[in-house]
């Protein structure tokens, strides 16, 4: 006899669906026979530039040390984000990818009697580390595709112990104002917890828009959550980071894995953090490739949800899944978004000059014979 070993599980974790990635390359390529060489990745918000040489120069002389259990406490890696932001290593928590940071903040704060507080169209991690925890989730209607701020001060409850925003978000790629923040976080209660996820913030260079890092020494309920993957180019190496309160901290690191980011990924993300040509390449390449993807889709007639992302999300005002599908076939992955309640967008990571115009002649392809 065969035990149910899911009905087992936790309640929550009964009714989870699990993350679904952006598709591998090396997947498609087994899939439709496929040279590797010949396809296009614009799925998961990667930086194309690929790692910073300095980065892999770290991991190249950290090689060596592959014996020895990574240092727990991240203690290079704090110093220097400690220096960078002006604030002390005490309100820094280190994490397997910014992921792993949220997945940290509602384990140690958030119960099956609590709620949590995040926006329709927000990262579908919010979800399930909420479900996971036998929390209830409060999803607030979207407006313009973005964070309502004024309804998700007013959807706060004393049931309320964490509310999660993400600034630029993701997959829609809107961002929200310093007067917005400003004022949301004044209506909030001493005793919920603000996460601000600001994952994209280093593509940002609009002056409008806010850093987490400006309010959180005097809002001791906010934590501001970032990482590495996306414009600092270690996605393959998971690390990110949180600033908060030093009790906020601490709660964190009593739930965190002792060894939860690796020795290769500490030195990396160390002498990533040092290198401003790459960062500076980077959001030139960004800006450049958005402008030229914008163009190519005005071109077709086609609408987007303006960003301040590495990514945009294109409306093809019709059913997105068979596109996609046929985008496989010319080889060019990219991201459908059903799943984040927009079954007619697909989300386009900004790409290399060269990957972003295959994208958008097989798109034009496609859209023609679909």
């Amino acid at each position: 006899m065969s035990c149910d070993f899911l009905a087992l599980a936790q309640p929550g974790v009964q009714k989870l669906s699990p993350y679904v990635p952006g598709k591998p390359v090396e997947e498609l390529a087994r899939e439709l026979g496929l040279n590797p060489s010949d396809i296009v990745k614009l799925a998961s918000n990667e930086n194309p530039l690929g790692p910073s040489p300095l980065a892999v120069q770290a991991i190249q002389a950290a090689l060596p040390e592959l014996t020895r259990y990574p240092d727990g406490n991240g203690f290079a890696l704090k110093q220097a984000l400690s220096e960078r932001f002006d604030v002390p290593p005490a309100m820094i928590t280190l994490g397997n990818g910014s992921n792993d940071i949220l997945e940290l903040i509602t384990r140690a704060f958030v119960g099956p009697q609590h709620e949590v507080v995040f926006s329709e169209h927000a990262f579908a991690v919010y979800p399930i580390v909420t479900q996971a925890v036998g929390a209830k989730a409060i999803v607030v209607p979207a407006k313009n595709w973005g964070h309502d701020l004024s309804a998700m001060a007013d959807a706060l409850t004393p049931a309320t112990r964490l509310v999660f925003i993400a600034n630029p978000n993701n997959p829609t790629g809107t961002w929200i104002s310093r007067g917005d923040l400003e004022a949301f976080l004044e209506r909030v209660p001493e005793n919920v917890i603000v996460v601000l996820d600001e994952a994209y913030t280093e593509y940002v260079e609009a002056s409008d828009m806010p850093s987490g890092l400006d309010y959180v020494s005097s809002r001791p309920n906010l934590l501001v959550s970032r990482t590495f993957s996306k414009a600092y180019g270690l996605a393959a190496l998971r690390v990110g980071y949180a600033i908060s309160d030093p009790a906020i901290a601490d709660a964190m690191n009593r739930v965190r894995q002792p060894f939860n980011v690796n020795s290769l990924a500490l030195a990396a993300a160390v002498a990533a953090l040092g290198d401003v040509n790459y960062l500076g390449e980077s959001r030139v390449v960004n800006r450049q490739g958005m402008l030229q993807l914008e163009a190519g889709l005005a071109d077709m007639g086609l609408d987007w949800i303006p960003s301040r992302g590495n990514f945009i999300a294109v409306d093809l005002r019709r059913e997105a899944a068979p596109v996609f599908q046929a985008l496989l076939r010319e080889g060019v992955i990219v991201r459908p978004v059903a799943n984040y309640g927009m079954p007619n967008h697909l989300r386009v990571t900004i790409g290399l000059k060269n990957e972003n115009q295959r994208f958008l002649d097989a798109l034009a392809r496609v859209l023609a014979s679909v």
